[in-house]
This record gives C-alpha cells, sequence and structure tokens, in this order.
C-alpha cells in the first residue's frame, strides 16, 4: 500500500510540474504574442509548484532519493543502522513538524483569498501537512529496524 501510495505522490508531483509548465508557458505565449500577460498565471504555478515540490518530498522518503548521508552509510556497510536510525528519526521529526504547523498555518489563512485565482489561500498549504504525515508514516520503517530506503533498482 505505502508502494502505491508513493507511485501516487510522484505520478501527481510529475503531473504539477507539466501543468505548471503549461500554465508559465501560456504566460509567456501571453506577454509576448498577445501583448497582455494573464493576470493568474504567477500565483497559480505558485500554488502548483508548492503541490508538487512537497508530494516529490514525502515520496522521495519512500524512494529513498531525499537528501541523507549517503557517504557515511556507504562507508559503515553493515554498521550504518544506527546513522540510518538517527536520519529516519529526522525525517520523522521534520515530518511531524510540516504535519502540525501546516495544519495550523491552512486554518490561520483559510480565509484569506489569492485574489487573481480566487481560491482560500490555504489551498496552497493543504499539501504541507499531508506531506508532513507522509513523510512519518515513511520513515517509521526506517526508524524502527535501521533499513536504508527503498532501493529504486528493483523497478528496473
Amino acid at each position: 500500500m505505502m508502494a502505491r501510495i508513493a507511485r501516487g505522490l510522484i505520478v501527481l508531483s510529475s503531473a504539477g510540474l507539466a501543468a505548471m509548465a503549461l500554465v508559465i508557458g501560456w504566460q509567456v505565449f501571453g506577454r509576448f504574442v498577445l501583448a497582455s500577460s494573464p493576470s493568474w498565471t504567477e500565483q497559480a504555478s505558485l500554488v502548483l509548484m508548492i503541490w508538487y515540490v512537497m508530494f516529490a518530498a514525502a515520496a522521495g522518503v519512500y524512494e529513498g532519493f531525499h537528501i541523507r548521508i549517503a557517504l557515511l552509510e556507504e562507508r559503515l556497510g553493515d554498521r550504518a543502522g544506527p546513522v540510518r536510525r538517527i536520519v529516519a528519526a529526522v525525517i520523522a521529526l521534520i515530518g511531524l513538524v510540516l504535519c502540525i504547523y501546516g495544519a495550523q498555518m491552512c486554518w490561520l489563512v483559510r480565509e484569506n483569498v489569492i485574489p487573481s485565482i480566487g481560491v482560500s489561500r490555504a489551498v496552497a498549504y493543504i499539501p504541507m501537512p499531508i506531506a508532513g504525515l507522509l513523510m512519518m508514516l515513511f520513515a517509521l520503517p526506517q526508524l524502527s529496524m535501521g533499513q536504508a530506503p527503498r532501493d529504486n533498482e528493483e523497478d528496473a
């Protein structure tokens, strides 16, 4: 199930990146061809970027493409379990912070509207608590067993 969630996050992030490229492409087309840049494109691309970056970061915890001390792990070999546990604990803590404070931020800005796109500012920040929760869930197996993050070569 965790693998399906991680793959879904990667697909969602990829779609968000593609959508952001289309929105920015429309902005460039509007500015240079139509001589009228759409007002909503900048804020829409920023919201899309927050969404795809947060979900890709959560998937990175499961897939193992997040930033970690890989060089130290490689040097320690089989004795890297404690280092992996420390790294997993830090990632889980970061996920907890994102979950708690992201939810608070969503609540605090729920009535603020992004004028150019007409949606609540909370829409931009909804991925933060979700991604934080998923980061915690994805870090738990690494924390409890000291195992390395999932190896991407299994899918090749």
